[in-house]
């Protein structure tokens, strides 16, 4: 009889939690939003590039409080909120402004499992934007700057005896009113700019480990000498302890090495598999961290063999290159947005669904435009095969555009709060992602957003990683400086600037239009740069400008990218709409014209 009432208790708490929590507002939304477990949201293991076999997902139903700014704790919450989704966002449950005057407050327990007794517990947040304070048991344990990276704190003096553990967040986000990088997101969201996202919208998480143990890992794949060169930073460390990394090939050690805490294991592969977009393979590893003679910690990790480069080709044509051999990189711009989730996508499957798309469409590129994605989508890039562009997230203001010729006026001057926000969380964004094999080239700048001290900008960039390649400003004031000379052109494909030192691309054109109603974001207003009525239209309107671009192909451009993968808010220019339903295009049509434009550059 007792385990009968447990039982039902249970089922009514569920009903409960159910009750309490349900998408908001009357947009659309993917059909993911119906998926959506209040109880359990993105219940995966968030940071699969370096995974420990014990961990607790905090996401969920939290308290909230939207409160002016400077006001203490409050006593009394709003409501709930489901964490880890933006307070503007419907499946937050909540979809209301905070804006600059305001601050946004959470609250909820958490409780510390048996068997990490002895054990330190680190507290992780995936992103929060943009100024979080941590609270533990009331006491500020730590705080954090920057809207698209994770941070941690070692929680272990604050957990308080018994299971109930109180965890409360601050959060200041001033949008558009503050000049931290926010990418897209502004007060009045209009024609392409969005929703403010406020808040936690990445996953909240906790983990034991010992006083000893891997904080993160650096990885250097070196196809030209054959080896891999992998780097852990270590936390706690003495003398004399040592690092162990085991390689597997399918399952199948093939390679072990050891050194001491602060050198790298450089791991030679004899006659390595080497990743590319046709042939994704990744090397697991098992990294262990040994201190007189006893294992204290381990992960488990993966890598790519893949080299990324530039060459001049046998017409004096400066060529991207993948593993040494010429290779044209086409995708779509990507914006990363939600109509449900924001920032946010509500599923992992949902995630992982734009990048399938992306390939179905017979693209080998994404370019992922001023947002910075969860560590998963980066590892569903690795384990598909797509290479990536990553962009800063842009901030502060837009001064003078030039784009159809080498920048002659003057550049913005950003104060220097504002210049040591963007350099803290441009080199935070870049080692953060440093280990992903699929991120191939790093975009500091675009279209004059926010663009300041451009040459040093990008030389900072390329000397702090040499083994990408950094696109300077994408379609930007254009600077002699960087590796890739990146023009933006609507619609059509167009050539107006050359660099024959530096590889030339499109980085952005297209932008064609079809709004389909029952899929947008708003009735009227919506906007494309070209609009049609129908997919045969637009799938025809591609392929034209597939056939330009192909021409362009032979005689300078080593890389193109596509306005865009989905409609986002007020663009209707997506292959696919804002809510992911309809394919606006004849995915087949495109796969094969994309297929002969980015095998032009090999015949």
């Amino acid at each position: 009889m007792i385990k009968k009432t447990t039982v039902l208790a249970a089922l009514f708490l569920s009903c409960m939690v159910h009750a309490q929590w349900k998408p908001q507002g009357d947009k659309i939304k993917t059909k993911w939003a119906e998926q959506v477990d209040a109880k359990k949201p993105l219940p995966e293991y968030p940071r699969p590039i370096m995974e420990r076999s014990q961990w607790k997902n905090l996401n969920g139903l939290w308290n909230y409080a939207i409160q002016e700014f400077g006001k203490t704790a409050p006593s009394k919450y709003d409501g709930q909120i489901l964490v880890p989704f933006a307070a503007e966002s419907s499946l937050s449950g909540v979809m209301k402004e905070v804006g600059s005057k305001n601050e946004l407050w959470y609250e909820t327990n958490f409780s510390i499992e048996s068997g990490w007794n002895g054990k330190n517990i680190l507290l992780h947040f995936g992103a929060v934007d943009w100024k979080t304070e941590v609270f533990i048991n009331d006491i500020k344990v730590g705080s954090h700057t920057g809207g698209y990276t994770p941070f941690s704190f070692d929680i272990t003096p604050f957990i308080k005896k018994g299971s109930n553990q109180k965890l409360v967040v601050k959060v200041w986000d001033p949008s558009n009113d503050g000049p931290q990088p926010r990418g897209k997101q502004v007060k009045n969201p209009e024609g392409i700019w969005y929703t403010p996202v406020t808040g936690i919208w990445q996953t909240v998480w906790i983990e034991p480990v010992n006083a000893k143990s891997i904080a993160s890992l650096h990885t250097t794949p070196n196809i030209d000498q054959n080896t891999i060169s992998i780097k852990a930073d270590v936390s706690g460390a003495e003398k004399g302890d040592v690092v162990e990394i085991s390689v597997f090939d399918n399952g199948n050690e093939i390679a072990k090495e050891k050194a001491v805490v602060g050198e790298s294991n450089d791991i030679v592969l004899n006659t390595p598999k080497l990743w590319s977009p046709e042939n994704p393979f990744l090397y697991q590893t098992k990294v262990r961290l040994i201190s007189k003679n006893k294992i204290v910690d381990e992960v488990k990790s993966y890598f790519a063999m893949r080299k990324i480069s530039s060459k001049r080709d046998e017409n004096g044509i400066m060529r991207m290159q993948l593993n040494n051999k010429d290779y044209f990189q086409f995708g779509p711009l990507d914006q990363g947005w939600w109509p449900d989730g924001l920032y946010t996508a509500p599923t992992d499957e949902a995630l992982k669904y734009d990048i399938i798309k992306t390939k179905e469409l017979g693209f080998n590129m994404i370019r992922k435009h001023v947002k910075v994605e969860p560590e998963r989508w980066y590892t569903h890039c690795d384990q598909l095969g797509i290479l990536v562009w990553q962009d800063m997230p842009s901030g502060d203001d837009q001064p003078i555009w030039q784009n159809k010729k080498y920048f002659d006026g003057t550049e913005l001057q950003r104060s220097p709060k504002s210049e040591e926000i963007y350099k803290k969380e441009w080199r935070e964004i870049m080692d953060h992602l440093y280990s992903y094999p699929s991120i191939v080239v790093w975009v500091p700048f675009n279209e004059a957003w926010g663009q300041f001290k451009t040459v040093e900008i990008t030389e900072w960039t390329k000397n702090h990683d040499p083994s990408r390649l950094t696109n300077s400003s994408s379609g930007g004031n254009h600077f002699q400086t960087g590796d890739i000379l990146d023009l933006h052109n609507y619609p059509g494909p167009e050539m107006y600037l050359y660099d024959a030192r530096r590889v030339t691309v499109l980085g952005e054109y297209g932008g064609i239009g079809l709004p389909l109603e029952g899929h947008l974001w708003r009735a009227n207003d919506n906007w494309g740069y070209v609009k049609f009525k129908n997919q045969a239209e637009v799938t025809a309107e591609y392929t034209k400008y597939a056939q330009i671009l192909k021409n362009y192909v032979k005689t300078g451009f080593s890389a193109a990218v596509y306005t865009q993968t989905t409609d986002v808010e007020g663009e209707v220019n997506g292959f696919m709409t804002y809510d992911r339903k309809v394919d606006k295009m004849d995915f087949k049509a495109v796969n094969k014209i994309n297929t002969e434009v980015i095998n032009a550059l090999n015949k």
